[in-house]
C-alpha cells in the first residue's frame, strides 16, 4: 500500500490544463474565429467600395479610394491579429516572439 503514496493522481497530474482546457480552446475559437470572420469581411467590403470610387471618380476621387481601401485593409490586419492571438490564449499558447508575416 506504502508504493502508492508516491503516484500522483490522475487528477494531479492533468493540472490546469484538464477539463477547464477544453473548454477555454472552444470558447478561444469561437470568438477568435468570430473576430477573423468580421474583419474577413470588412476588409473585402472596405477594399470593394475603395474600388468603386476609384473607378467611379477617377483621379479626383483616388485618395479618398485609396484611403478607405487602406482603412480597412488595417482593420481587416488587425482582427486576424486579434481572433489569432485569441485562439492561441484559449489554447494556452505562448504568443510569437514579435516575428511579422509581412
Amino acid at each position: 500500500m506504502a508504493e502508492n503514496i508516491d503516484k500522483p493522481t490522475k487528477q494531479a497530474q492533468s493540472g490546469a490544463g484538464g477539463p477547464g482546457k477544453g473548454v477555454t480552446s472552444k470558447v478561444g475559437n469561437t470568438v477568435g474565429g468570430v473576430a477573423d470572420t468580421l474583419g474577413e469581411t470588412v476588409g473585402t467590403a472596405g477594399s470593394g467600395l475603395g474600388e468603386t470610387i476609384n473607378s467611379a471618380t477617377g483621379n479626383a476621387g483616388r485618395p479618398v479610394g485609396d484611403a478607405v481601401t487602406n482603412l480597412t485593409g488595417g482593420v481587416k490586419d488587425a482582427s486576424k491579429s486579434l481572433g489569432k492571438g485569441i485562439k492561441d490564449t484559449g489554447e494556452m499558447k505562448k504568443p510569437d516572439s514579435g516575428s511579422s508575416s509581412s
